[in-house]
């Protein structure tokens, strides 16, 4: 059962619940309510916290919320999102259905579903009302409507969007001769080992690392779009870990260690350790360079017949203590203001939800102004994006992949 939770609980209004035609109109009372009752809020914003330029960035809408609503935003920092879902899963069972600890989570597909399942969202139908939604992509961006093949039914609002692309240093490694997909990635491995690596699993690239292999190897993909209790697991995987198998003796450190998350592989390109390195943001590289993070030589690639791509979104949990205070800071988020600074390379570089032919003509040219960088790819250059699996497969394959090669690094 998708539970409705009044926002006005708290001040004895119950009847003026936030349902899902409350605050469609930017101008309506009920907006304007819940701007009033945000007013002096703290929302506890719970994301990873494992980059630098995100954490500034974060930062920033912080402050303009607190210069704009006086909403005070209190950065959690997090390096597993699953945390998080712990926390809400651990209040409900202690029957904590009011003044949560948590307000809002930067979530991806698996712990969405996770808590969508257990009834742990506030919702439905909260997203597409948010004001700023006028300006979102619905149209050409299937995944912000469904994520990791679960409907998001307006429980989660975009925040950004997402690309698997990979990175090497032009200065020791020729363009010409990077891999152009799973097989050819294998090839160079054998021939250049210990120059590859990918981070631990369950971290979020490395698994998607994992997933991008499995797309690319299995036999019959739409069987991934399937509950994986619904298939022969056993048979369906299969070729993945035989892939697995054959590529993590040429790894570095021959896969007796792997890098913790993002930030420890890209350091390693950076040290001269790896050679091919990869992110979930075309524009990771270009960013890393304009902060002195990377070498300005490093350049972007991807494989031409497809990279796993998606949407990441915040979500609301049922017993938040702030809701109002979420509504807020989840509408800036999708602002042009916002998603603009989020785009640009010098402060973060992720490509944005929004629309252009949406926007008003100046926010539209502010973007077209943008300088994505020197290894930034262009649109066209990012080829096909592979759909997610349903977030059944990846439950299972982590704890596959612990009990197979599992270290602790």
């Amino acid at each position: 059962m998708i539970k409705k939770i009044s926002l006005w609980t708290a001040l004895g209004a119950a009847s003026l619940s936030l349902t899902s035609h409350a605050f469609a109109d930017t101008d309506s009372k009920i907006w304007d309510m819940v701007v009033k009752e945000a007013e002096g809020q703290t929302v506890y914003w719970n994301t990873w916290g494992g980059s630098t330029q995100i954490n500034d960035y974060i930062d920033w809408v912080g402050q303009n919320l607190k210069d704009t609503y006086g909403i005070d935003v209190v950065h959690v920092k997090l390096d597993d999102t699953a945390n998080a879902v712990s926390a809400v899963v651990a209040e409900k069972a202690a029957g904590k259905d009011e003044d949560g600890s948590i307000d809002l989570i930067w979530i991806n597909g698996e712990n969405f579903a996770s808590m969508k399942n257990q009834d742990l969202l506030y919702g439905p139908d909260w997203a597409q009302n948010l004001p700023n939604w006028q300006y979102v992509d619905v149209e050409n961006k299937p995944t912000i409507t469904t994520d990791f093949t679960i409907p998001t039914e307006g429980m989660e609002s975009p925040w950004g969007m997402a690309k698997l692309v990979f990175f090497h240093d032009s200065a020791r490694t020729k363009a010409d001769e990077m891999p152009d997909n799973s097989d050819d990635l294998l090839k160079w491995a054998e021939e250049n080992p210990g120059r590859f690596s990918y981070p631990q699993p369950p971290d979020f690239i490395g698994s998607s690392f994992l997933k991008q292999i499995l797309i690319e190897q299995v036999e019959d993909i739409s069987l991934l779009q399937q509950p994986a209790e619904d298939v022969d697991f056993e048979a369906v995987s299969k070729p993945l870990f035989d892939y697995l198998d054959k590529l993590h003796p040429n790894l570095w450190r021959g896969a007796k260690a792997f890098p913790r998350d993002y930030p420890s592989m890209s350091q390693l390109l950076a040290d001269g350790e790896l050679d091919i390195t990869f992110a979930f943001n075309p524009a990771t590289a270009s960013s890393a360079i304009a902060n002195d993070e990377l070498p300005d030589t490093v350049r972007s690639f991807t494989f031409s017949g497809g990279t796993l791509g998606n949407t990441h979104f915040v979500a609301i949990p049922y017993n938040a203590n702030a809701k109002a205070g979420a509504l807020i800071l989840a509408n800036f988020l999708i602002s042009p203001e916002a998603q603009l600074r989020k785009q640009d390379p010098a402060f973060w570089g992720d490509p944005t939800v929004l629309a252009m032919s949406k926007l008003p003509e100046d926010k539209a040219a502010e973007f077209s102004a943008l300088d994505l960088g020197v290894a930034t790819l262009r649109p066209d250059e990012l080829g096909p994006a592979f759909d997610e699996p349903h977030p059944s497969w990846m439950a299972i394959i982590e704890e596959k992949w612990a009990s197979r090669y599992g270290v602790a690094n």
